[in-house]
């Protein structure tokens, strides 16, 4: 079984795989599939619940979604992603909020939009056994201060906040670092300064590994970002499917005689 320390050996190794899943169904096939780290991310906002964006997102929502995919997955790292204010108001409460989805819905790891309030709260979680991963760059849940998911680290300013914050939170002992829709090349330099992993998103070829939202990997969104491939499309599949349905039930098709059966001892209660 994966775990957090198990991804920290990764850097410069192996190439790291990570999904996010949300439900019990897609979590078991992104497990049986291989991949290394799977994402209960905050995303579930935009991709499952109908947000705008993940603001909205509550723990309780990620925790029954960490709970689901923590109980359908076998070998992956689960890493549950804390929603906007579930951290960094009150140490107290992030330590609870964070304690919880290990404690009793079976991550393995949480996963902390990162900045220079988190490296103090990075380290005491690590010290109660609670390990983090870091993520910088593209924060969204920075939305409304950022204007938009506009590419980070741009400026030579910018740059050099990124990557000493990545250096600042490998200090206080994240054992592994997102990095979201920055240039290649910084992203390149930060995978060189740092030896915990990198795992990229709309940066380029060169970090330690590399994470897509799921909806966006198997062709379920109708709309994916620039930096996305689709590697399959399951939402023209799912709608042929269901238009299938559709039609084999109004054509009266179904449900066939084997999809019933008949109990002879009621024949003739009327």
């Amino acid at each position: 079984m994966t775990t957090a320390d198990t991804v920290r050996e990764m850097a410069g190794e192996k190439t790291i795989t990570m999904l996010t899943a949300y439900d019990a169904p897609t979590a078991r096939i992104v497990d049986d599939a291989g991949v290394d780290v799977v994402l209960v991310g905050d995303s579930v906002g935009n991709a499952m619940l109908g947000y705008d964006s993940t603001i909205p997102v509550t723990v309780d929502e990620i925790a029954s979604r960490t709970g689901a995919v923590a109980r359908a997955t076998d070998d992956a790292l689960v890493v549950s992603d804390m929603p906007f204010l579930s951290f960094g108001v009150d140490e107290s409460e992030s330590i609870e909020h964070c304690g919880r989805m290990i404690k009793e819905e079976g991550a393995g790891a949480v996963k902390l939009e990162s900045g220079p309030h988190t490296v103090e709260l990075t380290e005491r979680l690590v010290q109660l056994g609670i390990p983090v991963m870091a993520h910088l760059g593209l924060t969204p849940q920075r939305v409304n201060e950022l204007g938009g998911y506009t590419r980070q680290g741009t400026t030579e300013e910018d740059a050099q906040e990124i990557l000493d914050l990545a250096r600042a939170h490998e200090e206080a002992g994240a054992f592994s670092l997102v990095l979201e829709h920055v240039p290649a090349n910084l992203a390149t330099q930060v995978t060189e300064a740092i030896d915990i992993p990198t795992i990229g998103i709309g940066t380029g070829p060169d970090c330690d590994g590399q994470v897509l939202v799921v909806n966006d990997a198997v062709g379920l969104s109708d709309w994916s970002p620039p930096f996305a491939e689709q590697f399959g499309d399951v939402r023209g599949e799912m709608k042929s499917a269901v238009e299938d349905y559709v039609a084999a039930v109004e054509g009266g098709e179904f449900p066939a005689p084997e999809h019933s059966h008949q109990e002879t001892e009621v024949e003739d209660i009327y």
